[in-house]
């Protein structure tokens, strides 16, 4: 049987069933841990406020034009990351922007996955106390212990990998979308409650001022990259994931609408991580700027120097958890449907075998730390070198090519009848802004934030 009648054999395709499905699907693949984790202490290394404003206008000519890219071709084809470039454009090579970010999402998934399993193991260590302490000379030296055991790292990854297997075998509506809508709301709630708290704490107010007052005093050139950089991958945009939850969308989708909420959404869980890390890690002294180093080894002493800390500390890895759950199953969703639709597996076959592909490749991203800290390709370990290769080659490339797709290639007249839902919204002035600047401004930019990642500027 060929590929193409495989495909025709596979079950019947599944979406989004409601339009709170898709916004907080949505928002759970671009609310990760980058959110949690990288967005603060990228804050906090780059002067506070001026970085957050610099940020958001990069999002707004560089993450957000491509997601909305992704989310109409995926919404156009409805097909997986591969097919709907095949769909677009017959027998010719554009199909390549699909597969980069099929392989993108896989291999961000062989580490992250490792990442997500270091949260997941921390909310153990934060039930049974093994984190509490206010030095992080003991906490630095429980995160070691950690990352340098294979078993512990291979252990809890495979947790994290059933633990996402069994929510992607349960389809797109009863599985992502049932899970997102429940784990988004907690989100925010623990979100919340931790930021309550850290704002009562004595000396809070300085961390405060810290996050929201602006010092473009401390902008550099090196500022902007970094914000344009973080505004392109924190919406995960260039991996495939926004085509293929573009290709689960309702008809009557608003496309630039619901990317706009899901791209504010996103900033504002990004602004209560912060609200409850900075006034926190002020009141008790410790450095805004500690680098990753500050989700594992900072943030367990600064909650463990507050009244009824351990208990703050047990809900702060539970949401950071939950951040990680619903990026993770974007990810893992890009390679599953292409194996659905091309190869016409069912689900649970695809599932298996892209978590026992995942559990070889990322064993080798679980060992870094361990059995495999000396072996260096590059001079990078295998975690490092998967990090470097998504990030700094295949996601620019894929959102630059994605940019020039829907700018050079698929042209206006397409794209407006895809925005406009087919000429049924009123939105001529904003599909025109939007090509100017994914055609125009927004290629130039992940250009520049390509060649940073490569470190040519």
């Amino acid at each position: 049987m060929s590929i193409a009648a495989k495909g025709k054999a596979a079950i019947a395709r599944d979406g989004f069933a409601t339009r709170l499905g898709v916004i907080t699907a949505t928002l759970g693949s671009a609310v990760g841990l980058g959110n949690i984790w990288k967005f603060p202490y990228l804050t906090g290394a780059n002067g506070g406020a001026a970085f957050v404003i610099i940020y958001l206008a990069c999002t707004l000519l560089v993450g957000l034009p491509v997601m909305i890219s992704e989310l109409v071709i995926g919404r156009k084809t409805r097909a997986n990351a591969i097919t709907a470039f095949q769909k677009l454009a017959p027998r010719q090579v554009w199909w390549l922007v699909g597969a980069a970010g099929v392989l993108s999402a896989f291999l961000i998934l062989a580490f992250y996955t490792e990442v997500a399993a270091w949260v997941f193991a921390y909310v153990l260590k934060a039930i049974g106390g093994g984190i509490l302490s206010t030095s992080p000379e003991v906490t630095s030296a429980a995160f070691g212990g950690l990352v340098s055991s294979p078993i512990q790292s291979l252990v809890w990854q495979w947790v994290v990998l059933a633990w996402v297997s069994i929510i992607i075998i349960a389809g797109v509506s009863k599985g992502i979308e049932a899970m997102t809508k429940r784990l988004l709301p907690l989100l925010f709630i623990l979100l919340i409650i931790v930021g309550i708290r850290s704002l009562t704490l004595p000396g809070a107010g300085e961390g405060l001022t810290f996050l929201l007052k602006p010092d473009f005093s401390k902008v550099t050139g090196a500022t902007v990259l970094v914000a344009m950089g973080l505004s392109f991958f924190k919406l995960s945009v260039g991996m495939g994931t926004m085509i293929t939850y573009g290709s689960y969308f309702r008809d009557d989708q608003n496309i630039p609408g619901t990317a706009t909420r899901v791209m504010l959404a996103d900033l504002l869980v990004s602004m209560l991580a912060g609200i409850a890390i900075f006034p926190a890690v002020f009141a008790f002294g410790f450095q805004p700027a500690a680098g990753p180093s500050l989700l594992f080894i900072t943030i367990p002493a600064v909650f463990s120097s507050m009244p009824l800390g351990s208990v703050f500390m047990v809900i702060f890895f539970i949401l950071t958890a939950i951040a990680a759950t619903g990026a993770m199953l974007s990810l893992f969703e890009v390679p599953v449907a292409y194996l659905n639709e091309r190869l016409g597996w069912s689900r649970l076959k695809a599932t298996l075998v892209t978590a026992i592909a995942l559990a070889v490749i990322g064993s080798t991203a679980a060992l870094s730390n361990s059995l495999l800290a000396e072996f260096k390709l590059f001079g990078m370990t295998m975690f490092d070198l998967l990090d470097y290769l998504t990030s700094n080659i295949l996601l620019p490339v894929g959102g630059l090519f994605i940019c020039i797709f829907v700018g050079w290639k698929w042209g206006f007249k397409e794209l407006k009848q895809a925005l406009s839902n087919e000429g049924k919204l009123e939105n001529g002035g904003i599909v025109r802004a939007f090509f100017a600047t994914a055609k125009i401004i927004t290629p130039v930019l992940v250009f520049i934030v390509l060649l940073s990642g490569l470190g040519v500027i």
